[in-house]
């Protein structure tokens, strides 16, 4: 398979130039395949922070000519990532520390008596922050297909309404696998929700960076998702969307910015008045370079063109499926099978291999930097790999073929996004041929529960 003309190149990024040494005492250039974990920084986020680092200063209220040209900066920051979110007139964009900030403050800022429905595939970050603010939450199930997930979710909020009538209910539902990489059914689900009176975030964490994302568009009341896996790793996240719920709720931090007033009572006590808008979450000191960050990635995807950079992507997807797939030994993981559409994110077992002992070798053989465990998605792992047990200890011997790879207890993860060149695959597919074909040349050891090369004399 040859690269088409007509395919844009990789947005170039930090770190394309690493080299790392290999456990022979070689250096190679670094094959980043984490993208889903923390993708690296834009050279042009890293630029444009750069350029505007010397002039950072404390934001709001400052009468200083720094603290001025930062505050308009992190407040245009906000109206471009709500440009790029393609929100509605009176949405409102809060900057937070990533999508798991984002999540746990909606949750904070639930109504009393909300209902919440996740499938059990979620990111630990959308399945957890519910129960853990006291509110009942129904599991659904792992769907075999997206006309699957969309009938589950009607089946449960109709009963859910037919037991408990009217009140808040909130879906929480990811907009592109962080196991499989695979699209979920957005404006479907949000569809039946909305016709059920349920309300829907959705985690865009992994679809924000390789897709357009449109709040108009699939309709969703919030959006979350981090500045990190979004080509801005500087620390910061955003919640955007519908301003009612977040208005009414308390603060998610007590403390200044989100106060507008605050004033002693004759009895002692402390009256405040607290900010509407972003402000009322946003207490502290925010976080200007993240933000700043999060918007100069916004504004590179978008002048790149997302149709340009999902058809590189697409071509990536294919060249390594079909790679995989004449591998016998390998077994890719997915829920909608082998056709569903997804993003650069993969994972897959290799027959008679534990994950972190391949993961350990190609980092320490090849130079190429992969993800294994179970991804903070256990429930969803363990349903891909039939099993509910929890993971052992690393085992680092020889690859042993009666350890089928389909009843494996962790995986291996391989993503990757705009930045990534084609070579940086060619070698992956290389490297898992000839590890299979092979086996590694180096020797391995446990260490804290993980494969290590043993450079131990």
């Amino acid at each position: 398979m040859s690269t088409s003309v007509d395919l844009c190149a990789p947005l170039a990024v930090l770190g394309a130039d690493v080299q790392v040494p290999l456990v022979s005492g070689a250096r190679v250039g670094y094959a980043a395949l984490d993208y889903a974990a923390s993708a690296p920084a834009l050279q042009r986020v890293w630029d444009e922070v750069a350029a505007y680092a010397p002039y950072y200063g404390s934001v709001h209220r400052g009468a200083g000519y720094l603290s001025q040209l930062s505050t308009d900066l992190f407040e245009q920051s906000r109206r471009t990532v709500a440009d790029f979110l393609d929100l509605r007139e009176d949405d409102q964009v809060v900057f937070t520390r990533a999508t798991t900030d984002s999540l746990n403050l909606l949750a904070g800022a639930l109504p009393a008596g909300t209902r919440v429905f996740a499938f059990e595939t979620e990111h630990h970050a959308s399945l957890l922050p519910w129960a853990q603010a006291g509110f009942p939450v129904g599991y659904l199930r792992a769907p075999s297909s997206p006309e699957e997930a969309v009938a589950a979710l009607d089946e449960a909020l109709a009963v859910c309404v037919a037991r408990h009538g009217a009140g808040p209910r909130l879906l929480c539902v990811t907009g592109a696998s962080n196991v499989t990489g695979e699209l979920w059914p957005v404006a479907e689900l949000t569809r039946v929700a909305h016709r059920y009176g349920a309300r829907v975030v959705l985690d865009a964490a992994q679809l924000a960076p390789h897709h357009r994302v449109s709040v108009r568009e699939l309709a969703v009341d919030w959006v979350a998702f981090s500045g990190h896996k979004l080509y801005a790793p500087f620390g910061a996240g955003v919640l955007a969307g519908r301003a009612d719920w977040l208005d009414a709720a308390e603060p998610y931090l007590a403390g200044g910015g989100a106060s507008r007033t605050v004033a002693r009572e004759a009895d002692g006590s402390v009256a405040v008045e607290w900010h509407q808008g972003p402000a009322r979450h946003e207490a502290g000191s925010p976080n200007v370079i993240g933000a700043y960050a999060i918007a100069a990635a916004c504004r590179a995807l978008t002048e790149a063109g997302f149709e340009a950079l999902e058809a590189r992507e697409q071509y990536l997807i294919d060249r390594l499926t079909a790679g995989l797939a004449e591998i016998p030994e390998v077994r890719v993981l997915s829920l909608f099978g082998a056709r569903a559409a997804r993003v650069g994110v993969l994972s897959f077992v290799v027959r008679g291999w534990n994950s972190s002992h391949f993961s350990a070798a190609l980092s320490a053989e090849y130079g190429i930097g992969v993800r294994d465990g179970l991804f903070c998605a256990h429930p969803l792992v363990r349903t891909l790999l039939g099993s509910d047990a929890p993971a052992p200890s690393s085992a680092c011997g020889a690859p042993d073929a009666s350890l089928p790879g389909e009843r494996s207890l962790n995986a291996i993860r391989v993503s990757f996004g705009a930045g990534t060149p084609e070579e940086h695959l060619d070698r992956f597919l290389a490297a898992v041929r000839e590890l299979v074909s092979d086996g590694a040349r180096w020797n391995y050891r446990n260490e804290g529960g993980r494969c290590v090369a043993d450079t131990r004399r």
